[in-house]
């Protein structure tokens, strides 16, 4: 699996997770929804994603997006 999936999947499991409790325990973890997406808008214009960086250190293969 390459950085750039594993990126999308994580991104995708943290909205589906936060909008779930936001669902059935409480409305305040749609910030970190919130903090997913500006996440994922900063690294589409700047090419830089923590996630991405922290997977390259640990020697996953990168992929067309994370070079």
């Amino acid at each position: 699996m390459t950085i750039d999936r594993i990126v999308m999947a994580f991104a995708g499991a943290m909205v589906f997770i936060t909008v779930l409790l936001s669902l059935f325990h409480s409305t305040y973890w749609l910030i970190l929804t919130g903090f997913v997406g500006a996440n994922l808008l900063q690294a589409a214009f700047t090419g830089f994603c923590p996630l991405a960086w922290m997977l390259k250190k640990l020697g996953i293969r990168p992929g067309v997006a994370f070079p």
